[in-house]
């Protein structure tokens, strides 16, 4: 339905309507009085879907997971106070990870705010630390201005915009031809200016070693990585949110560089001249060498000079690669080649030893072998934060699967919302969830949201009856285990509760069954694994 200026439209009429003219089309939340007038106005129009779910930190989780799926915007409305309260964590997991995000909340009536309203809460305040632009529509005139300024720094800024709308406002008549509005550049190409270029160029071209890292920021310029790697001889390493930027099986990826990744990757890295970061955001976990000179690509000017550099060049990783590429000399890379196919057989080796078919309760890297075996190429995978993450990350061997994570701010329950996310995202695909039953009973009412949409999809549970990461974290502090024990349900049994389906797996022959089970299923299929918490020992 689309909207018509008439006497009766209101500001949520006409915010909706510019909601769906920016190509917005999902809206994650929970309604309530604050709020009304704007679910309504969401309600009545056939290109924007309202998906409620059951805990608002899950509506901003998923908005969060969308855009790191798809490079699109969602958003999540919620209410006054509460509501808007409850989206923190999720929120905050956008701003770390720079994910474009808009939260419309609703306020209490104007007459209210202030000491004494019901659910009223400073939200200005409340939201300044993790958004990019921040601000109530105190006059029904400037709303459609302000939610466009919201979208555009939401978009330009890659963080949180946050726009909070009083009740008795979104009910005021407004005509459309009373309304400002701004627009948005359609490309936010950048490209470096002067003899950056060439300047880099000739940096590389003066390395006998060189090495590429590639980071989430160059997500989108995979293909340019790999022509750089095969002119120059440089082999690939990855940060853990860009696991599968390229296929692992490819001859150029050595794997992660970082504590979960293979002992080789940190080798080649090591024995660099020169490194070639691409969207790096140089965070503790990937652990780059602050002595080997550096030449980097990034978009965002403030992350250039965190890591002493030889060359910089600003720009999006997409644009500039490409100039780069061209300008580089080519070589010879045969014996490169050779040295990577040893160290990726090395690697192969240790992951399938690692793989214990036969112990029981089963080993997670026994599980992510099968599921890397099992899911489909295309598959979009979302995962938890804790064990589950890790193992993931250093044994699940990706291939041309799109992943998404809680990556700075490392929240458990990222997981499940996220993979709500892909499945609206990619309808067509099959969806997984990897996380562990800490994490999946954090947010494990949302199973009831995928019902609900009937979204299918599978949420593998690492059940390992506790908190593993933290009780290996105590272990290597010198501290006794202590309150990460878990009192779990039937998670399967759950799953068939809530409308779903559901196995329990505690034998390694039942795993790929289970898998190719819930993967065909035409409902949300949870596959409960009792699994063993220890690592190596």
């Amino acid at each position: 339905m689309k909207m018509t200026n008439s006497e009766s439209t209101t500001v949520a009429d006409l915010m909706a309507a510019e909601l769906a003219a920016w190509g917005i089309r999902l809206i994650f939340g929970m309604p309530g009085e604050s709020s009304l007038p704007l679910v309504d106005a969401i309600r009545r129009r056939d290109d924007l879907r309202y998906i409620v779910v059951r805990h608002e930190e899950t509506a901003a989780m998923a908005a969060s997971a969308y855009n790191k799926l798809t490079g699109g915007v969602a958003v999540c409305l919620t209410i006054a106070g509460p509501g808007a309260t409850n989206l923190a964590t999720g929120l905050y997991d956008a701003k770390e990870d720079r994910a474009s995000v808009l939260a419309l909340n609703g306020q209490v009536k104007t007459q209210y705010v202030g000491p004494g309203g019901f659910q009223e809460i400073d939200q200005d305040a409340f939201f300044r630390p993790v958004t990019v632009f921040n601000n109530t529509i105190s006059d029904r005139s400037t709303a459609v201005e302000l939610l466009t300024r919201a979208l555009r720094h939401a978009i330009i800024d890659h963080g949180v915009a946050q726009l909070s709308v009083p009740s008795d406002i979104q009910k005021e008549s407004l005509s459309a031809s009373s309304c400002r509005r701004e627009a948005c550049l359609s490309d936010g190409a950048i490209v470096p200016a002067g003899d950056a270029a060439r300047r880099a160029a000739e940096v590389i071209d003066r390395a006998e070693r060189p090495v590429i890292v590639a980071g989430w920021g160059a997500m989108k310029a995979a293909g340019y990585v790999l022509d750089l790697a095969r002119k120059i001889g440089a082999p690939i390493v990855t940060t853990f949110r860009a696991k599968g930027i390229i296929p692992e099986d490819n001859e150029w990826v050595i794997g992660i560089h970082g504590h979960i990744g293979p002992p080789q990757a940190a080798e080649a890295v090591k024995d660099a001249d020169l490194l070639i970061t691409c969207g790096v955001g140089f965070s503790q976990y990937t652990g780059l060498p602050r002595d080997i000179p550096t030449v980097q690509v990034e978009i965002d000017p403030l992350r250039i000079g965190r890591h002493p550099f030889a060359a910089a060049l600003w720009g999006s990783v997409e644009h500039v690669l490409p100039d780069l590429v061209r300008r580089v000399r080519e070589r010879e890379s045969g014996a490169v080649l050779q040295r990577i196919a040893g160290m990726k057989r090395e690697w192969a080796e240790t992951l399938d030893r690692e793989a214990d078919p036969d112990a029981v309760p089963l080993r997670p890297p026994y599980i992510m072998k099968i599921l890397s075996e099992t899911l489909p190429e295309d598959a979009v995978i979302t995962i938890d934060v804790g064990e589950n993450g890790w193992w993931f990350g250093r044994n699940f061997r990706m291939k041309n699967q799109r992943f998404a994570m809680s990556g700075y701010l490392g929240t458990m329950g990222f997981g499940l919302p996220g993979a709500i996310a892909g499945k609206l995202a990619y309808p067509d695909r099959t969806v997984v969830c990897i996380t562990g039953d800490g994490g999946f009973a954090m947010v494990m009412g949302e199973l009831l949201t995928a019902v609900k949409y009937n979204l299918p999809m599978v949420v593998v549970v690492l059940n390992n009856h506790e908190l593993a990461m933290i009780t290996q974290e105590q272990k290597e502090a010198h501290y006794p285990p202590y309150a990460t024990d878990l009192l779990n349900p039937d998670f399967a049994a759950y799953a068939g509760l809530c409308g779903g389906a559901g196995r329990r797996v505690t034998r390694p022959a039942d795993l790929r069954g289970a898998l190719t089970e819930a993967i065909e299923a035409d409902r949300p299929f949870v596959v409960d694994i009792e699994t063993d918490p220890k690592r190596f020992e």
